[in-house]
């Protein structure tokens, strides 16, 4: 179990640490310590951050050997040798004795280079930027990015997503072979996430898992995608469950390789520290609830996963998460000069055989930064001692005999192993009952007899010493079980003839099976299709039926048409007929008015003259006499 010692909570000075002070003579001890053992772990990156946990098979540097002071401190690591541009939002990892960085951003804009730190040399190294070619034999170039993630997979760094220019609607995966050093892209099929930034990618084996980030609109996401690296193949996965809410800048680790661990983050209006888990057995989603101590909200911090402690770096101090004990607790308070204490860093896991450390590099606060700076953590760790005799041939009898049980164990183990994967395989493809029976019995027997030989080999050790004696004289054991062990092997390679056998029947039977599939597919699209069809007949039938109401409802309408237009047709002859009486009467009127307007001129004429003559009658007449009164 990795940890810290038990100083929490102790503020440190950042410490300057030269690479002379642990190689100052010819005779002092070489940094460069091989691992323990070669290790894989999850790994986290997001817009700010980076980080990995991994062992080497290759040989590493001993930090050790190159710090000093309070392992509680944060310590500034001398680096010999030009340094890299000053960056943040970059993305880190670690492969063998090396740290690669790639991209991220400057003062100046985005950043394409590919940095490599050596820990055998202390020394970075600057890969020379290349044109690549794509399986489209396209010439390509990576593109300068921030907010991407970086995973180790074998001897090449995967690069995910991120912010790039120029930028691209869907997510991009490239891979950096670290021998040839050399870029490549992934062509990926499948349902390909789109564009983002401040995501988090974690490794299960040849899988990566996807989750959240920011658009290229500053949406916050929380989807959730697979992507197999033998297939190039994206997949969305369906789960259910209290899913998280959307965010960005979180951290992300994979436990045991089902259970994923989310914390913390930015969603569209606050800075979280909530902490949520998926089982990936039963695609649930929950909300982890921590008793005690709770880190206050935060988004943009690295973390790291050693065994069941998941290491949190960031803000003013380094947190730890127990997987088993289920709580938080503070590992210490960082210094405010410390790189932990700024934006877009990164942090990598270095392990050893004794002590573990964690490397920091760049970030910002009002200037970008190159610095790298290590924390060494405690590793307790316990050995066993084993007791040997002498044999005759000067060798450890009991570790001889040893060796062989070991040897017939593994066998054991390898037949039971195999024997499990052809029964999976068989129960998976449905053979037939009676060759998976026949099958089973030869596995079950094989693997019988070897548990015997090493029951047998182990029951041979416990004899007592005239037995011992009257096995040397007759036979050697180590010859017999060399022997065994020989025949053992012959069986597993006769496993394995039947084995492939029953692979190729097995891809016969599957071949068989998809062009069947393939067929009731076809009949099954044809059904439909004839299901449409018969549809769309009866649609056209109603529509018919609905055609033929309507023309009947047309004629019916025509017939009250035609009798209104012969109704209409007569009333329009009577009134023609009556129109024309009234026109003669009209006519005969006017020429009676007219012979009574010439009659009324004669009379006017008349009166004319009548009045003429009497004004003339009364201009002759004399005064008129005075009538006289009687």
């Amino acid at each position: 179990m990795f940890g810290f010692s038990k100083k929490s909570m102790k503020l440190g000075r950042v410490k300057k640490v030269h690479l002379s002070d642990s190689i100052s003579t010819p005779g002092a001890r070489s940094p460069i310590r091989p691992p323990k053992r070669a290790h894989n772990s999850s790994v986290h990156c997001d817009d700010q951050l980076d980080c990995e946990c991994q062992k080497s098979a290759h040989p590493a540097a001993d930090i050790a050997s190159s710090t000093s002071g309070n392992s509680n401190n944060w310590m500034v690591l001398s680096i010999a040798g030009d340094k890299p541009a000053p960056r943040f939002n970059h993305a880190a990892t670690v492969i063998g004795n090396k740290m690669v960085v790639v991209g991220g951003e400057s003062g100046s804009g985005l950043l394409d280079d590919v940095q490599v730190l050596k820990f055998d040399q202390f020394t970075w190294t600057t890969i020379p930027s290349k044109l690549y070619l794509s399986p489209s034999s396209l010439p390509l170039k990576i593109p300068a990015c921030k907010g991407h993630c970086l995973v180790s997979w074998g001897e090449k760094v995967l690069l995910i997503g991120g912010k790039t220019d120029p930028p691209s609607e869907r997510i991009s995966v490239w891979a950096f072979d670290t021998e040839r050093e050399c870029w490549s892209v992934m062509e990926p099929r499948g349902d390909i996430p789109i564009a983002r930034s401040g995501h988090t990618v974690v490794r299960s084996g040849s899988t990566l898992i996807l989750f959240g980030g920011e658009d290229a609109k500053k949406r916050k996401l929380n989807d959730l995608h697979m992507f197999d690296l033998k297939s190039l193949l994206w997949v969305p996965f369906c789960s259910t469950g209290a899913r998280p809410s959307a965010r960005s800048n979180h951290v992300a680790a994979l436990c045991d390789r089902k259970t994923l661990l989310i914390f913390g983050g930015a969603s569209k209006s606050r800075t979280l520290n909530d902490l949520y888990s998926l089982d990936f057995e039963s695609m649930v989603w929950s909300m982890i609830n921590i008793r005690g101590f709770h880190p206050s909200p935060r988004a943009g911090c690295c973390g790291v996963l050693c065994g069941t402690k998941w290491y949190i770096a960031g803000h003013s101090e380094t947190l730890i998460f127990d997987v088993l004990k289920v709580e938080w607790s503070v590992a210490f308070a960082s210094p405010s000069s410390s790189i932990t204490t700024k934006k877009g860093f990164s942090l990598v896991l270095v392990q050893h055989k004794e002590k573990d450390f964690l490397v920091a590099f760049g970030g910002s606060r009002k200037e970008p930064s190159n610095q790298v700076e290590v924390m060494e953590l405690d590793k307790h760790e316990s050995t066993m001692s084993r007791r040997s005799g002498k044999g005759p041939l000067g060798v450890s009898q009991r570790s001889a005999d040893s060796v062989v049980r070991q040897n017939l164990a593994s066998a054991a183990e390898h037949v039971s192993g195999r024997n499990s994967v052809s029964e999976s395989s068989i129960m998976d493809s449905g053979c037939a009952s009676g060759n998976a029976s026949h099958r089973k019995q030869f596995h079950e027997e094989e693997h019988n007899r070897a548990v015997k030989m090493v029951k047998r080999s182990e029951a041979g050790n416990v004899s007592s010493p005239g037995n011992e004696q009257q096995m040397n004289q007759s036979n050697t054991p180590i010859q017999t079980y060399y022997n065994q062990l020989g025949k053992i092997i012959t069986l597993i390679k006769k496993n394995g003839v039947l084995e492939g056998q029953l692979a190729a029947a097995l891809a016969c039977r599957e071949v068989a099976e998809k062009s069947f599939s393939a067929v009731v597919k076809s009949k099954q699209d044809v059904e439909k299709k004839l299901v449409d069809a018969s549809r769309e007949v009866e649609l056209l039938k109603e529509k018919m039926a609905g055609l033929e109401m309507a023309h009947e409802e047309a004629n019916s309408m025509s017939n009250i048409i035609h009798s209104d237009n012969l109704r209409l047709e007569h009333d329009v002859a009577f009134i023609k007929a009556t129109f024309e009486d009234t026109q003669k009467e009209l006519h005969s009127t006017r020429g009676v008015l007219a012979a009574e307007k010439a009659r009324a001129f004669q009379l006017q004429v008349e009166v004319f003259h009548l009045k003429q003559r009497l004004q003339s009658l009364e201009n002759r007449a004399p005064n008129p006499r005075k009538p006289c009164h009687v």
